[in-house]
């Protein structure tokens, strides 16, 4: 990147607020996934205004800009795959307003999740969606991949609880979807059109976030078998019954071991998988549907319940499903780890799939996740310097994929699609389907400068 360029960049947000340091440059080229790329400067804009002006910049020199929050994607959505600036949101962290009358907060996109959360608390109020990284992912991150979590099955996912939006267009200008109330339905709806969108359409700069009551009882409960098949198939009878978790997790076997020492009470070595369900609402309704629930399970002779019946017991058991992901990297030094959802239905079909392509291609697959709306993660197990392994695990992923279609799933539940994805997208969207898409990015951004490279394949082939 030119000197000038630099230069009218410190100019915008100070000469602090912008870096070429390449041990700075190195700190932004990498997600929570894919392989790093290294930008030409990163910057740190602290209002909308300089995020227009930054633009306005690149339109003119026609360098790529790369939106960041903490980095923690999954599928290399936040990597600046053809160079040119990353812009990185982390200064733009205020919580602008807690509106509690109307259950509406506003934030700026570098807000970290479990703030607002804590922020909503205070007031007694609730922003639901949860994902894994809650703790230091942003909201703004979570708005561009459409972030879940296991509150999903009840409350839904972020693009539930984004009423409206600030956004700078690649062009530097500024424009405002949606509205701070229940019901507008003034022109198209261009929030849940940016919400997803993984930074391709335009940069979000505020963010009006719907809350709702914050539920004033909870009860988790640990279900185990050793049947995998009978776990599985357990998802839609609990919600086939008339009772709605807030949280309804499954663990295969492999992911039970890996976070087994995190547990009070480990599970047993028979256990071949186990259910996290969590009930909340009022005292009336959580104990109602809990009645509900134990009754259903007293006829099942295949399934152990157990009730964490203190804040550390529930504590724990969550700490050991958030800690799931880093902690299969014990197994192997590398993984593939893919978000498929499926209908829930279809979950037994999807985990026996699995444990199938494990045994034939001598891999270690294991699969957890939030089973309340069929959002599986998978993770393929293995070591990239093994040339044998690494081509195994791209068969793994190939075969994961063409499968989780064939039972009408989707490439990805919250993840997003990024450059991981990529090659894959022809296998749920046709080409109609894509050039759609493709032409929307074009009207937004008809010289490609905001995050190239992601969601639409670069070429045809796949690993």
């Amino acid at each position: 990147m030119e000197t000038e360029i630099i230069q009218k960049l410190q100019a915008i947000v100070g000469s602090e607020h912008c870096t070429t340091r390449l041990e700075d440059l190195h700190c932004y080229s990498y997600d929570g996934r894919a392989n790093p790329s290294l930008p030409e400067a990163v910057v740190f804009p602290d209002s909308t205004e300089q995020v227009s002006q930054i633009m306005k910049l690149a339109g003119k020199y026609q360098f790529p800009v790369v939106p960041r929050g903490a980095g923690t994607g999954m599928t290399g959505g936040a990597i600046p795959v053809a160079g040119g600036l990353v812009m990185a949101m982390t200064r733009m962290n205020r919580i602008i307003e807690i509106d509690s009358d109307n259950q509406v907060a506003v934030v700026e996109p570098g807000v970290i999740t479990i703030d607002l959360q804590k922020a909503a608390k205070k007031v007694g109020l609730f922003y639901p969606p949860d994902p894994a990284s809650l703790k230091y992912c942003t909201i703004g991150g979570n708005a561009g991949e459409c972030a879940g979590g296991p509150a999903a099955v009840k409350y839904g996912v972020t693009k539930d609880y984004i009423m409206g939006l600030e956004v700078v267009l690649p062009s530097g200008e500024v424009i405002h979807t949606g509205t701070r109330t229940e019901k507008g339905v003034t022109g198209y709806d261009l929030t849940r059109l940016f919400v997803g969108c993984e930074g391709t359409l335009g940069i979000m700069t505020r963010l009006y976030c719907r809350l709702i009551p914050a539920p004033e009882a909870k009860e988790t409960f640990l279900i185990s078998s050793d049947s995998l098949s009978a776990i599985t198939g357990l998802v839609a009878k609990i919600l086939n019954n008339n009772i709605l978790p807030c949280k309804l997790e499954y663990m295969d076997r492999t992911a039970i071991k890996v976070v087994s020492g995190i547990m009070a009470e480990p599970p047993g070595e028979d256990v071949e998988a186990l259910l996290i369900v969590e009930l909340d609402g009022t005292g009336e309704s959580v104990t109602e549907q809990k009645q509900r629930l134990l009754a259903m399970l007293q006829v099942l002779d295949e399934f152990t319940v157990h009730h964490a019946a203190t804040s550390e017991e529930v504590s724990q058991l969550w700490q050991a499903r958030r800690s799931i992901s880093p902690a299969t990297l014990n197994l192997k030094p590398h993984k593939i780890s893919e978000d498929v959802a499926v209908p829930r239905s279809r979950i037994p079909e999807l985990v026996a799939h699995c444990e199938a392509l494990s045994a034939e291609l001598g891999l270690t697959i294991l699969s957890y996740g939030h089973a309340g709306d069929g959002n599986i993660h998978v993770n393929i197990m293995l070591d990239k310097t093994n040339p044998q392994e690494l081509k195994a695990g791209e068969e793994a992923k190939k075969r994961l994929f063409e499968f989780t279609i064939s039972i009408d799933g989707t490439l990805s539940g919250e993840h997003g699609i990024g450059i991981t994805k990529a090659p894959y997208l022809d296998l749920e969207l046709n080409e109609a389907t894509i050039a759609v898409m493709k032409q929307l990015k074009t009207l937004f951004d008809p010289l490609n400068i905001l995050n190239p490279g992601k969601i639409f394949p670069q070429s045809p082939s796949r690993g």
